[in-house]
């Protein structure tokens, strides 16, 4: 008996069937074309120019007694740091008046811009308004803002005298910004006026991100009102606070024309902070020293944000 072969053809492809299919030697249509890794050149090579080269020299700045203008300089080691950690008074009375600074503003603007953004979280036409009102001095220039409210503390036609006089209320009237004790204080609520606006909108994105069911299972189980916000609002927003309370150290930190603005160039004791204190290095052609002095700056800030979020952290819902 004879037997016919025939001929089989493929059977049809499955879709789960992986079989790979033939280019004839060209690029795979999947993978990303090469050209795309060209793409992040130029922001890499502004990063490295701006930040990373920089930052080496200020490294290496900071170990030597550099003037700014020598073609070379003595290297120093350690010197500079520990003159700044054991000796310079001026440095010290920055860095408290930095701290109190901070301390200052992160609290009343984060407690002042949750404030307001829980009043004003509804899309209503005057909850935007006023978001804003209370937005507008942050599109300002620091240097605007000093000015304006250099006319506000003075003493002798400020607006804040006036008011007070006007009130009956001469015993509260001052040199603001005069008085050594006081005038960081005045300086940093001038600080909070102006960025208020900025981290209320922070807050209001948080707001809006909690889900309304939380807040009607809180109402069924008989909550009030505080103890909704205690439970509900605050751990919800623990991550916006997050970013407020790190992004306001950081501006804390870099008040430097807000300060000269108010207090003059160079600004008084009382109004010395970090920033203004490293310039004055700079201008004093002390670079080596005024570059160790910023790696200190920098350390510190580092710092503090890094507890800030720890905390935080800590007392979110998630930890």
């Amino acid at each position: 008996m004879s037997t016919t072969l025939t001929p089989q053809t493929p059977a049809a492809a499955r879709p789960g069937d992986r079989t790979p299919a033939r280019t004839g030697g060209r690029r795979d249509p999947n993978r990303p074309h090469p050209a795309l890794w060209l793409f992040p050149v130029p922001a890499l090579l502004l990063y490295v120019t701006f930040f990373v080269v920089p930052t080496v020299q200020g490294v290496v700045y900071a170990v030597t007694d550099w003037d700014g203008f020598s073609p070379t300089a003595a290297f120093v080691g350690a010197d500079n740091f520990t003159n700044i950690a054991t000796n310079d008074s001026l440095f010290r009375n920055a860095l408290f008046n930095n701290l109190k600074f901070m301390l200052v503003v992160v609290v009343v603007q984060t407690v002042f811009s949750l404030a307001l953004a829980v009043f004003l979280t509804k899309n209503s036409k005057s909850s935007v308004a006023l978001r804003s009102i209370f937005f507008f001095p942050t599109i300002l220039s620091s240097v605007s803002v000093a000015f304006v409210w250099k006319f506000v503390y003075d003493p002798n036609f400020g607006l804040v005298n006036s008011v007070l006089g006007a009130l009956g209320l001469d015993r509260f009237q001052g040199a603001f910004l005069g008085n050594d004790s006081q005038a960081i204080y005045w300086v940093a609520l001038t600080q909070v006026w102006f960025h208020v606006g900025q981290m209320m909108i922070i807050y209001v994105a948080g707001l809006q991100a909690i889900p309304a069911e939380l807040y009607e299972s809180a109402q069924t189980d008989g909550a009030t009102r505080w103890q909704q916000f205690r439970h509900v609002t605050l751990p919800m927003v623990a991550p916006a606070t997050a970013v407020v309370m790190a992004y306001t150290t950081v501006q804390s930190f870099k008040a430097f024309d807000l300060i000269l603005g108010l207090g003059g160039n160079p600004p008084k004791g009382s109004l010395d902070i970090l920033s203004t204190r490293i310039y004055s290095g700079f201008a004093n052609s002390d670079f080596g020293y005024a570059a160790a002095e910023s790696l200190v700056f920098m350390a510190l800030i580092a710092t503090i944000t890094w507890l800030q979020r720890r905390a935080v952290k800590a007392s979110s819902p998630d930890a």
